[in-house]
This record gives C-alpha cells, structure tokens and sequence, in this order.
C-alpha cells in the first residue's frame, strides 16, 4: 500500500460511493492485505482503524444492502473540529511554537511535548478537542514524533528553556521595530594551503587532485579564521577572514566591519541592535575584552547593541551553524583551500534556493592575544544587565546621546 499510485483508480472509487459501501470495499482491501492490513488502508484512505475493523465485522457476518443501518450523504456526518472551529490551528501553532526541536536544517517540525498537554492546554483556551484529534490536526501540519537525537554538546541548566524564549522574544521585539537582529560565530579555523578537504568533488577520471599527505602547521602558508555574522531577518551573510587569532577584538572588529559595509546601509534608520551570540569563544559572555571592544563599537555607531548569549552547551543551536556556516561548507567540500584568495571566492560564492547571500573579506590586522583589562578599564563601559539572567543578556550603550 506504499505505491498510492497503484491505488489511484481504487481510491477514486472510494470517493464515488456511500459511506458503507467505502466501509466494506477498505475492509476487503485490508483483509487481501493481511497483516497490518487495516493499518495501511487507515493511512492510505484517512479512515480510522474502528471504522475498517466495523467493515470487517459486517463483511463476516454477511450483512447485504439492506440489512445495513441507515446511510448517510456523501459529506455527511460530523464536521470536522478545524471548519467548526476556525482558530483552534492557529491556537495549536501559537502552543507549538515555543514547544519544538529538532534538526534546525530541516523543514519538517517535530515536538516533544504529549498529546495529552497540548489537548489540555487546547481545552483551557476554549476549544473541545481529545489528544486523537490532536494527533490528526499535528500531522496535517508538518509535524511528527520522534526520538531524541545527542546534538548538545555539554550539561544544560535549568535556566535553559527559559533564556531561550527570552531570546525569541527579543528577536521578535527588534524585528518588529525594524531594527537588525544577527546571530555570530567563529567559524573552525582552516590551514591555507595544499591539505585534503573533506567530501567529494567532480574530477575527470583517474586523475584525482594530489595534496599534502599530512596537515601539519609548518605546510601551511597560514591560517584562517572565518568570523561570520548572519542577519536573521534578510538571510544575508558576511565573513570576515582572520589570519592571525580568534580574539575579543577580532570578533567586535568584524561586527564593525559588517556594519559599514553593509548593515549601516540596510539599517539607516536603526535604533538598536541585537547579537545572538554563544557563551564561550571570542564573544563569550564572560569575556571582559568582548564588552570593552563592544562599547567602542556603540559608541562610533551611536546607537545601543544587545547582547543575548546562547544557554552553555547549545552551541549547535546558534542560527549562524545552519543557515551560514553548514552551506559555507558544503560549497568548499573536497576543494583544497589553497590560498586566501580561494577561501575568499569559495566562500562569496555561497548561495542557497532560499536566497542566502553572503559576502567575504580578508582581514590581515595581526590581533594581540592575552590582554588583560583593567577594573577602571571596565568601569568605562555603560552595561546595562537586563533583569533575566543578566550574566546572559544585557545592552551596551552610547557613552553620547544616540541618534
């Protein structure tokens, strides 16, 4: 019953006839079928396991015609609970929409959340539906169940959930208002030479592309370290290519790089804006030298930057990973980054179906690594915590009235 195609003038019978004769021609179907039967023609016809199990019954005692209760209209029978009740999708999307998971490169939504809560819930906002229909209406709508999948990296507080619905709703907030909302990262660093990429690239036969058999250091003609910002709202991407180290400054450095090449542009009239950021890492939220260099970014740009850190290990969950970084990487599979110039045009090159462009620079500004910064260093910065989880989220503002 896999093939729906070899079932096509079947089904098409099944639409022309009352509703027990449909009964009793799925309840044959199922009974060919044999094991698992009456499951398969459930799926195939969208009539449920009692009503084919009926049909059967009927069938082996040898009801006729006529001997069958009173039949209804094609389209009879009770409506079904989203046309008598309009709002209850959109009610079961707002309740979904802070209760799912799963593979952020897929479209395909899954919850872990029971049929039993969400048809509570349902219930307590007004509307009569059982945990079946709410089993039904989920998989009209994209969703499935499944298992759990080993993505995050390390222990999760229980403040985890928490921050990240205060994060959705601070992206939703600056959206709203029109203001950029960028997710950012450090991208794994990669030796710039003749090295072995992974995956695999068209090549003409027999003659595959010699490279270093081994990827030490001192084959490299150096290193890059791919910053990207990823703008939520636009799906446009910017990478700033280091060459030297990963540093507080380097990551401010790139935002501000980003922002006079391209968000100052997109966002003139911007009051604010959000970073969504990991906790650890050159944008740590513990990193003194991430806020210092910040506030010199705030106050050039003289507007306010908010900062939301991702939960400790959730990494895998920041947007930048799946909407910028993974397509970077799929466009260089199997080609040896051979020199910056390479790195640069594989990574301009880097587009989507979904419309992603993204745009790369190389930054040759040697960046100091281990600096210490002082308490009156510190005390410069205008950090204003925000009241949930301040060590997590809080806004930096202009030293000078902002525009």
């Amino acid at each position: 019953m896999n093939n729906y195609t070899e079932y096509k003038n079947w089904l098409n019978i099944l639409e022309m006839i009352d509703e027990g004769l449909k009964r009793k021609l799925a309840a044959v179907k199922a009974l060919e079928l044999g094991w698992g039967g009456i499951s398969e023609v459930s799926k195939i016809t969208g009539m449920s396991r009692d009503t084919i199990r009926k049909g059967i019954k009927e069938i082996k005692i040898g009801d006729s015609i006529e001997r069958l209760p009173r039949i209804r209209k094609i389209g009879g029978g009770r409506k079904r609970i989203d046309i008598k009740d309009p709002i209850i999708l959109h009610d079961l999307e707002m309740i979904m929409d802070e209760n799912t998971a799963g593979d952020p490169t897929s479209l395909l939504k899954w919850t872990s959340k029971s049929t039993y809560r969400i048809a509570n819930e349902l219930n307590g906002m007004g509307h009569d539906i059982c945990p079946n229909t709410v089993v039904r209406l989920l998989k009209e709508q994209n969703y499935s169940l499944q298992a759990n999948v080993k993505t995050i990296e390390g222990g999760s507080g229980p403040e985890r959930d928490e921050q990240f619905k205060y994060i959705n709703t601070q992206v939703k907030l600056f959206l709203s208002q029109g203001n950029p909302v960028i997710s950012v990262d450090t991208k794994k660093r990669e030796l710039v030479g003749n090295f072995k990429q992974n995956g695999r690239t068209w090549e003409k036969k027999g003659e595959p592309r010699s490279t270093n058999v081994y990827d030490f250091r001192n084959l490299a003609e150096g290193i890059a370290i791919p910053y990207g910002i990823y703008d939520i709202f636009r799906n446009d991407g910017f990478v700033n290519v280091g060459v030297s180290r990963d540093t507080s400054e380097f990551a401010v450095e790139s935002i501000r790089q980003w922002w006079n090449l391209t968000g100052e542009k997109l966002y003139p009239h911007a009051t604010g804006l959000l970073i969504c950021a990991d906790g650890g890492g050159s944008n740590g939220s513990r990193r003194r030298g991430w806020k210092y260099f910040l506030q010199g970014l705030v106050d050039e740009i003289e507007i306010p930057i908010s900062v939301c850190h991702l939960p400790p290990g959730t990494s895998k969950w920041n947007k930048i990973e799946h909407k910028l970084f993974s397509f970077i990487s799929i466009n260089w599979k199997g080609k040896p980054l051979v020199d910056y110039q390479t790195i640069i045009n594989l990574i301009n090159s880097t587009s989507t179906k979904t419309g992603l462009y993204v745009v790369a620079r190389l930054d040759e500004k040697e960046y100091e690594g281990g600096r210490k910064f002082t308490e009156r260093e510190m005390a410069t910065i205008r950090l204003k915590p925000h009241e949930l989880h301040p060590k997590w989220n809080y806004t930096i503002e202009p030293k000078t009235e902002h525009r």
